[in-house]
Order: C-alpha cells, then sequence, then structure tokens
C-alpha cells in the first residue's frame, strides 16, 4: 500500500472494528463454534498432567508445569487465533471478493480488523476461566519479571501478526487453485506438531530443538507461553522476538504479493 491508502486504511481502521464487532456479536453462534475448536490445550493438559503423576516430572516438567504450560496456550490462542484463509477462501471462490476490491481500503485490512475485532469477546469468556485456573496451579508458575512480561506482550502481538499473515497468504492461494484451504489443513498439521501446542517443545530431541525454534510454528505460540511461563531469559527471549520479526516480515510481504497478482488475475477474467 502506498503512503496516502496507509493514511486512509488508519483513518477507517475505528470503523472498520466497530463494523465487526457487531458482526461477531450478531453471529454468536458460530464465535461459540470456533472458540470451541480452540481448547485443544485443555485436552493436552489433562493428558500430559495425568503422564506426568504417573510417571514422575517428564523432561523438567512436573504436573503443575505442564498445568500452567497448557493454560498459557489456551490463553495465547485465544489472544492469536484467526480465520482469514477461510472467509477469503469462500469469498474468493463465491465472487464476494468483487466488493471488497471496488473499495478504498485495501482488502486485507478489513480482515484484518474482523479478526481483531472478536479479542473482547473472546477474552470474557475464556481469559477469567484460564487465569483463575493457573492462579490455582500457582503463582511461581508465572514470570514476575517486569521486562518478560512486557516481551510476552510483544511476541504475543507479533504471534496475532504472523499468523494473519501466513493464513491471508494461504486465503490469497484460493485465487489459483480451487480451494486453499487444504494447503490450511497441511499447515495447521504442522503448526500443532511445531509450534508446542500439542507438546512443549523443550521435550523435542536435543538435535531437532535448534530447527524448531528457527521455524515460524514457535513464533506463533512456543514463544509467548515460554515467556508467560518464566522459561526464558531476557537474552533468550530476545533472540526469539527477532526471529518472530523477520517472520512477520516475510509473510506480510508474501501476502501482499500473492494477494495482488492473485487480484490482478481475478479482474483480468472479468470478475
Amino acid at each position: 500500500m502506498r503512503g496516502a491508502g496507509v493514511a486512509r486504511a488508519l483513518r477507517a481502521f475505528p470503523s472498520l472494528l466497530r463494523v465487526g464487532v457487531a458482526e461477531a456479536v450478531a453471529y454468536r453462534a458460530e464465535f461459540v463454534v470456533w472458540l470451541l475448536t480452540t481448547t485443544m490445550p485443555l485436552i493436552m493438559l489433562a493428558l500430559w498432567g495425568e503422564v506426568a503423576r504417573e510417571g514422575g516430572p517428564l523432561g523438567g516438567f512436573s504436573g503443575a508445569d505442564f498445568t500452567a504450560y497448557f493454560l498459557a496456550a489456551f490463553v495465547v490462542r485465544q489472544l492469536t487465533g484467526v480465520w482469514v484463509a477461510w472467509d477469503m477462501n469462500r469469498e474468493i471462490r463465491e465472487g464476494l471478493i468483487s466488493m471488497r476490491l471496488l473499495r478504498p481500503i485495501h482488502p486485507l485490512v478489513a480482515y484484518a480488523a474482523e479478526n481483531l475485532a472478536v479479542l473482547p469477546m473472546r477474552l470474557l469468556l475464556s481469559l477469567p476461566v484460564a487465569l483463575a485456573a493457573l492462579f490455582i496451579a500457582g503463582r511461581d508458575h508465572v514470570t514476575h519479571d517486569p521486562a518478560l512480561l512486557g516481551l510476552f506482550c510483544l511476541s504475543t502481538a507479533g504471534a496475532w501478526l504472523l499468523g494473519f499473515g501466513l493464513m491471508a497468504t494461504i486465503g490469497a492461494l484460493a485465487f489459483f487453485i480451487e480451494s486453499s484451504l487444504a494447503v490450511a489443513d497441511l499447515w495447521f498439521g504442522l503448526f500443532f506438531v511445531c509450534s508446542g501446542y500439542f507438546v512443549p517443545l523443550s521435550l523435542f530431541p536435543a538435535w531437532l530443538r535448534p530447527t524448531l525454534d528457527l521455524l515460524p510454528f514457535r513464533a506463533m505460540l512456543g514463544l509467548p507461553v515460554e515467556l508467560l511461563i518464566g522459561r526464558l531469559g531476557r537474552a533468550e527471549a530476545l533472540h526469539g522476538l527477532a526471529i518472530e520479526l523477520f517472520w512477520i516480515l516475510a509473510c506480510w510481504a508474501l501476502a501482499l504479493f500473492v494477494f495482488g497478482a492473485g487480484a490482478r488475475r481475478y479482474s483480468a477474467y472479468g470478475a
């Protein structure tokens, strides 16, 4: 987007957020269904917590450690989840994307506002439960370092930006292939395994962890979770944030490129 387009997007963004909130309230049932699909960390909490209780600490994680980890993962997932790939795939296939292309605001800005607008409702439903359970698990399982808490906020915001850029790229592939959701399914399969969503990354073999740290998956979940529960030092946190920033810039550049190329192709066919 050029300078004028950026300024116009910034002026319109608050209005787009208000519209997004109104839509989230209007479609409460769909929102609750989506919320239920992000509860996998609570299932993994029960699984790994039981393993630790039966066999003792595993990879430095006790039962209480697993509780803190997966509750933090649940909170981070609520803060960073996006579904733009599904919206884009449907609107491109049904021709509804044409209306967005005619507006003076870049479609990715509007999609971003719609995805951000549901955060208050998501937190209202999930955060009190998660924080209460985390308090029961023990306050010593949450970092008390103000610097790390600040870096947790930065990494969580970065995780959302990274997730949106990746999902927007996948959604824009629908301009070129019949359905981009097959790519999304493949991506989520890798995300669940490599991000720390199913199992903390510290439990992976030592030879594999450096590779996992460099991939974008950890930045989307494992990094903010590890910061929140105090399993990273400041130097490690800054290194992780640098990797996260690299992937944010790369994925947003790719999203803008793929969407722009797809929109030109879409218009060329008279859609």
